[in-house]
């Protein structure tokens, strides 16, 4: 069979769902993929254990040019949905930290569930089609390397430019341009920090060392973990200010969370004053940081020789660290794309192009970006849902 009443373009996340909810409601749907298996993204996220949504999912958690595009999705297939199918399936799952959810097991758990429950809504899946021209007449025509599909539902699902070597590529952009949709620029997001010069020759010798922060950005501020790297800073707090970070902006680190780094020094002054002062920051940074602050920021004297201005100063430096980014480590390390197809192209309640009757599109390729664990995620099944719902 070539003729389809949807066909979807995509069998990530986002894809498998929109197939799977139009063909639970007796649409015919043909699904569509270039890669040689479904649902690749999902098999390498979460390590391997696929951190699958948030319990804490809420609009105010994803960013995008209109900050309430995605509240009418969201509301409609929420997290509390999606874990209810996740138990239908008897799938165990955990929550690690901050809401997040994941599987015991493996990712390929909730690949697997997604595909029975398409195969349960008659779903045809065929893989290692490359998608070679999408023209519109009365109706969608997909050529592909194996034949042409027509359609009346056309749902466009294909990702945006994270992790190339997984096969992500611009197609959903591309196609966006040819049907005239306005595009938000895009770039990495939740993306390792680069740096160069002095800041990045401190940051060398640190590499692997991890501390708890509060990582600020534009007006998000994030207290998770900092990794130090050989490039330059990553942690899920480095991703997290990532997305809210802009070229030439700085961000700021709270090296001491919860804590008051002066006051600590002035008293460490007075109760050990024979002590060096790269073993009282021992005691609140780690050792290898520490040692580091102390050579470039004091002079080479104990505790009880230092004049309080430079403690006073070292100790607001711990609290706001602010240093400028080079750049990052590019769409190879970015978990997501910010940017793409302009929401004000989309309605909110079906994701159908406003100007192009029949034309869906949903998850990454849309400029919706969430948080790091399991937004992103959940926006592909609530984006796809809304999509299977109108298609």
């Amino acid at each position: 069979m070539t003729d389809f009443d949807v066909v979807v373009l995509g069998a990530g996340a986002a894809g498998l769902f929109a197939a799977m909810r139009a063909g639970q409601r007796g649409r015919r749907v043909l699904l569509l993929d270039h890669a040689d298996e479904a649902g690749k993204k999902i098999l390498i996220s979460g390590g391997g254990r696929c951190n699958f949504t948030n319990t804490g999912c809420v609009p105010d958690r994803f960013i995008s040019a209109n900050r309430h595009f995605a509240r009418s999705a969201l509301a409609r297939y929420t997290q509390h949905d999606f874990i209810a199918l996740v138990q239908k399936h008897r799938i165990a799952f955990h929550e690690k930290t901050l809401g997040q959810l994941f599987c015991d097991g493996s990712a390929r758990q909730i690949v697997q569930m997604l595909l029975a429950e398409c195969e349960a809504a008659g779903v045809d899946l065929r893989l290692r089609h490359r998608v070679i021209d999408i023209t519109r007449g009365d109706r969608f025509t997909i050529a592909t390397d194996h034949g042409a599909f027509t359609t009346d539902s056309l749902v466009l699902a294909t990702g945006g430019l994270s992790i190339p070597k997984m096969g992500a590529t611009g197609f959903a952009h591309d196609v966006a341009r040819r049907f005239g949709l306005p595009l938000i620029t895009p770039r990495p997001g939740l993306v390792p920090l680069t740096f160069d010069g002095p800041t990045l020759e401190l940051m060398r010798p640190l590499a692997g060392v991890a501390l708890p922060v509060i990582a600020a950005a534009g007006t998000a501020a994030f207290p998770e973990a900092m990794l130090f790297t050989h490039r330059g800073l990553s942690g899920p707090a480095v991703l997290q200010a990532s997305s809210y970070w802009c070229t030439g902006e700085a961000v700021t680190f709270d090296l001491l969370p919860n804590q008051d780094p002066t006051a600590l020094l002035l008293a460490a002054k007075r109760a050990r004053p024979k002590a060096e002062p790269r073993t009282i920051l021992a005691d609140m940074l780690p050792q290898r940081l520490a040692q580091a602050m102390a050579a470039i920021h004091l002079p080479p004297r104990i505790m009880g020789e230092l004049g309080d201005a430079p403690l006073k100063a070292l100790g607001a430096l711990i609290k706001a660290w602010r240093l400028e980014p080079a750049g990052t480590e590019g769409y190879a390390k970015a978990e997501v794309t910010l940017g793409g197809i302009d929401t004000a192209a989309l309605s909110s309640k079906t994701m159908a192009a406003k100007d192009v009757p029949g034309l869906f599109v949903i998850g990454e390729a849309v400029d919706v970006t969430g948080w790091l664990g399991g937004y992103n995620f959940q926006w592909a099944w609530s984006s796809g849902w809304a999509a299977g719902e109108a298609a």
